[in-house]
């Protein structure tokens, strides 16, 4: 005996039509669930998808436009972007002190937001591992006694700066406002150093203590603006008063012989690395 077909249940002809229709509706309405859409230039051509496209090729440019601006690390004064002298500044540590003016820079963008000192893959590495990895950094403005090296004697006061320099800056954490690449590869910039919650600038200290002079060179010269080298000046002039540090020798008005001086005398040539 047969039974009679359950009225529940759609029939094949039924069932037939709404397939049929489900996919008339899903080429119209271009539903995410068809296989096929991928391969209808209509798909692409939806707001949505060309919003979404947008939005995330935006993101990865930017983000990787801060990266290059924000967070690539430079392991030295060649790799600074042309874009940065005179713009942008460098935050890293001071690993050593090579003389009264210049010293040797880790550069950690971000800082320790971004994880340097703290987290294990951002650690400053130490002797050898630092070859080639530091930006070697001359300070804007002034010009410090010369310390003896390369066979030549050392100048009056050249020790005194460079051993206060040292217990100034060295492992410490400094942002460099880089101004120009010199010569020799360093990048000459205006430092500063944190000293409690006051930022101090470095070549402003030193000429305060009578350890440096303002640099002099007929070009060349950096000082970061006027109004930085009319307070270079001034502070040098305060100094030299008071006969603070080097001037406490040579007297408030007798002739001193400048570090490029010395340099020119000692090589028996022209001004050479100052």
């Amino acid at each position: 005996m047969r039974w009679p077909p359950w009225p529940f249940t759609p029939s094949a002809s039924t069932t037939t039509e709404r397939s049929q229709s489900s996919q008339d509706s899903t080429r119209i309405d271009g539903s995410w669930s068809s296989p096929q859409l991928p391969n209808s230039w209509r798909y692409y051509t939806q707001p949505s998808v060309i919003f979404a496209t947008t939005v995330m090729t935006s993101t990865i440019l930017v983000g990787r436009r801060l990266y290059v601006l924000y967070l690539r690390r430079i392991p030295g004064a060649t790799a600074i972007n042309s874009s940065f002298w005179r713009r942008r500044s460098l935050l890293g540590r001071v690993t050593s002190v090579g003389d009264g003016d210049g010293f040797r820079l880790f550069h950690t963008p971000g800082g320790r937001p971004a994880g340097w000192g703290w987290l294990p893959w951002r650690r400053i590495p130490q002797g050898r591992k630092l070859k080639d990895q530091t930006i070697s950094v001359r300070l804007a403005g002034i010009d410090a006694p010369e310390t003896a090296h390369f066979g030549r004697p050392a100048q009056p006061g050249g020790k005194e700066a460079h051993d206060w320099l040292t217990a100034y800056v060295q492992n410490r954490r400094v942002r460099a406002r880089v101004l120009k690449k010199d010569q020799y590869d360093r990048a000459v910039a205006r430092v500063h150093v944190w000293k409690g919650i006051f930022r101090r600038d470095v070549g402003l200290e030193m000429l305060k203590r009578g350890l440096a002079t303002v640099y002099e060179a007929k070009s060349g010269a950096e000082f970061d603006g006027e109004k930085v080298e009319q307070r270079y000046r001034a502070k040098e002039a305060w100094a030299r008063r008071r006969g603070a540090g080097i001037w406490r020798k040579s007297g408030k008005t007798s002739v001193w012989e400048s570090p490029r001086d010395f340099k020119a005398r000692t090589k028996g040539a022209s001004p050479g690395k100052g």
